[in-house]
């Protein structure tokens, strides 16, 4: 007999591994009722943000039903961590043509795992027939004078990102199993593969920019599109050094232009963008010695828009490269 919507709830989310993956005190009321009840902590604000991923646009044909369940959740948590909030709980909404029970207990298994990994609950959401699409909101908390976010960085600060940049794009190359250089390894390939399907928010790195980030947000549509949006709305300019973006191994086996296109245009790195007060330059070595893979590639300046120095000193760039909704990509 085919699984009705309680039934497929019940069977797949309803179970310790999602509902207390992350802290439980902050569920005053979770899966079961009309809606979720949950209580951030005292002197804390709620951070909400929400993620849809469609079959075609944000992910292949061509998947492992887990690993879309990892992503679906890690990239809206990514998010939170922009904002240097702390996860609490999200729901799901999915939709699905026809219920495949199978393709259910991956998903779910999943989703599991990408909960854990970030400690947040599932707490709610829904189900529904049609095309297939996965929605995540989250909901995170952060004190209100620590919050990160866009438009508050100031001429003089220095520009930094969290961890390399191109890998997501280059593992998108793996997974649609696209001609690839001859002297890429194994391990290589494997890595590659999971930075584009199972990505890890940068949650920690969250925490520690929180209050001390004077703004920040995630790369998610790749470099310079996210910079320009963090340049616009703090009314000032970016400078970038193309010499200084850091780069994994992985990533080498490429020529160095398909690798300063990725790195540049490529997104779904979701590493964290944000700029410092040069007064707070000493938590770069803290952060090191704590094994974050901070980079400054640049500094914020008076002006406005992207400049690149690609060996030849700072020109400006025109385009802002990048995924755009409606308006197809564009690269840099």
């Amino acid at each position: 007999m085919p699984l009705g919507e309680f039934e497929l709830i019940g069977r797949f989310f309803r179970n310790p591994a999602l509902e207390t993956a992350g802290s439980p005190e902050h569920v005053t009321l979770g899966i079961g009722d009309d809606a979720a009840l949950i209580a951030p902590s005292v002197g804390k604000q709620l951070v909400v943000s929400t993620d849809s991923l469609v079959l075609g646009t944000h992910f292949p044909a061509d998947y492992l039903p887990g690993n879309l369940a990892y992503r679906a959740l890690a990239a809206a948590v990514s998010d939170l961590a922009a904002m240097g909030a702390r996860p609490l709980s999200f729901t799901l909404a999915l939709t699905l043509p026809e219920v495949d029970e199978h393709w259910l207990q991956g998903f779910a298994e999943g989703l599991a795992e990408a909960a854990r990994d970030h400690r947040i609950s599932l707490i709610g959401g829904d189900t529904t027939r049609g095309p297939l699409n996965i929605n995540v909101t989250v909901f995170g908390e952060v004190r209100a004078r620590n919050v990160v976010r866009r438009a508050d960085a100031q001429p003089g600060d220095l520009l930094c990102v969290g961890g390399p940049l191109g890998d997501g794009a280059a593992g998108l190359a793996v997974a649609l199993q696209q001609a690839l250089p001859d002297g890429l390894s194994d391990q290589a390939r494997d890595y590659l593969f999971q930075r584009f399907w199972r990505p890890r928010a940068q949650c920690e790195l969250g925490l520690e920019l929180a209050g001390v980030a004077s703004a920040g947000l995630d790369v998610s549509d790749g470099l310079l599109a996210d910079a320009r949006h963090l340049a616009t709305a703090s009314d000032l300019a970016l400078h970038i050094r193309l010499a200084d973006l850091p780069c994994s191994d992985a990533l080498l086996a490429w020529p160095a232009e398909q690798r300063r296109e990725w790195m540049l245009g490529g997104g779904d790195d979701y590493v964290l963008l944000f700029t410092l007060p040069v007064a707070s330059s000493r938590c770069l070595d803290v952060w090191a010695s704590q094994g974050f893979q901070v980079t400054v590639i640049g500094e914020a300046v008076a002006g406005s828009g992207i400049w690149l120095d690609a060996g030849n000193g700072y020109e400006q760039v025109a385009q802002p490269g990048g995924y755009q909704h409606f308006q197809g990509s564009s690269n840099a």
